[in-house]
């Protein structure tokens, strides 16, 4: 059997990263002997987070153009982009993939680009229910389109789209922690109703003014916390906190790392809107308030909340009215088990499971490995 050797790029973010190595450990399933190589963007999460997966990445100066276009700032990244660009082709030329799959994110336009000029196969996964600007340019010479929603054919040619839904973290479908477990891990109350309130993976900034500024109601709700701050933001809410004073319900962390007891412990979840936040929401069945982030391209996080909102399988608030709104809603929320219920079972009917298993058996497909 010839050895089968794959590229995957993209990252950025948790919710390029996930997807990404969900996707390699499912090829990995299905070959074992399967070379796999990740192509990153020099300075991102996925630079960390590829090699604590256990898969080797190498990194490219690439980086977002700043808009507008035309500010100066803007050659140097083109300088970047044309440099990556001649790096990816090296790395592919000295890799010898038969195969390259991108997930989004700066260094996948790079990678594949590459690729596509080289003539070898492509397949791209898109997460969003709007296609990202990398994955729209690379959709012309790639040989599968991977997406997590319906009527994309507005963005990709329909010949050669795929519903497959998101890959997510294994580890949140395979854990045994029950409920009272997890709120142990946490220090909290197995008897009381709890709410998980999460940025991604690099925290949100109005998630976490709402929640400061409701610490009264937070108080006397008679309900727990578990609030995921962000590192970026975690000391200086630690410091208003101290001055404030931070009530005995609310458990503050930096960041989660055992996102499988987080939501295992919730009976609710307040999030932004992010495609493999979706995906997981939807497998778990767990509900959720989504607060959908506006400094994305295209305002897709809300497009995103909204294919969920319209069939009654989550709330939804506005970012410019969450800092008034959003907690008040999930106490009163969280204390209607009608609704949550109905929120529970209305998500899970938009779960598309195996998605990292189905992915790895297209990018097989593509390959010339028997």
């Amino acid at each position: 059997m010839k050895e089968l050797r794959v590229i995957i790029s993209g990252g950025g973010t948790g919710g390029h990263i996930f997807p990404a190595v969900s996707i390699a450990n499912a090829i990995r399933e299905l070959r074992p002997d399967a070379k796999i190589l990740f192509v990153g963007a020099e300075g991102r999460m996925e630079m960390q987070r590829v090699p604590q997966a256990g898969y080797e990445i190498k990194g490219l100066p690439i980086r977002g153009f700043y808009r507008p276009l035309w500010k100066p700032q803007n050659i140097g990244v083109a300088i970047d982009y044309l440099k990556s660009k001649r790096m990816a082709k090296q790395i592919l030329r000295d890799f010898q993939p038969q195969v390259a799959v991108g997930v989004g994110g700066y260094a996948s336009s790079a990678a594949l680009g590459a690729a596509n000029s080289m003539g070898i196969p492509t397949l791209i996964q898109e997460q969003n229910s709007f296609a990202g600007l990398a994955n729209k340019q690379l959709a012309a010479k790639a040989a599968k389109i991977c997406v997590a929603y319906e009527g994309m054919e507005r963005f990709f040619p329909a010949d050669r789209i795929l519903l497959t839904g998101n890959p997510v973290r294994q580890s949140l479908l395979d854990t045994k922690v029950t409920r009272e477990e997890a709120l142990k891990t946490f220090g909290l109350d197995p008897q009381k109703k709890t709410i998980l309130l999460v940025g991604g993976s690099l925290g949100a900034r109005t998630i976490n003014e709402s929640v400061l500024a409701h610490l009264k109601e937070i108080e006397q709700s008679g309900l727990q916390f578990i609030w995921q701050t962000g590192k970026v933001y975690n000391q200086q809410i630690t410091d208003e906190l101290k001055q404030k004073g931070q009530p005995k319900c609310l458990v503050v962390c930096d960041f989660i790392a055992d996102m499988a007891a987080a939501y295992r412990a919730a009976d609710l979840v307040i999030s932004r809107a992010g495609a493999s936040s979706i995906s997981e929401f939807c497998l778990i069945g767990k509900p959720v308030i989504l607060v959908p982030s506006p400094n994305v391209a295209e305002d897709h996080q809300t497009k995103n909340a909204m294919a969920l909102v319209n069939r009654d399988a989550a709330l939804y608030v506005k970012d410019a009215e969450a800092k008034e709104k959003l907690i008040p809603l999930a106490i009163e929320t969280v204390a209607d088990k009608a609704k949550l219920d109905s929120l529970s079972k209305n998500v899970l009917k938009m779960a598309l499971p195996d998605s990292a298993k189905i992915i790895a058996q297209e990018v097989l497909k593509l390959t010339l490995a028997p």
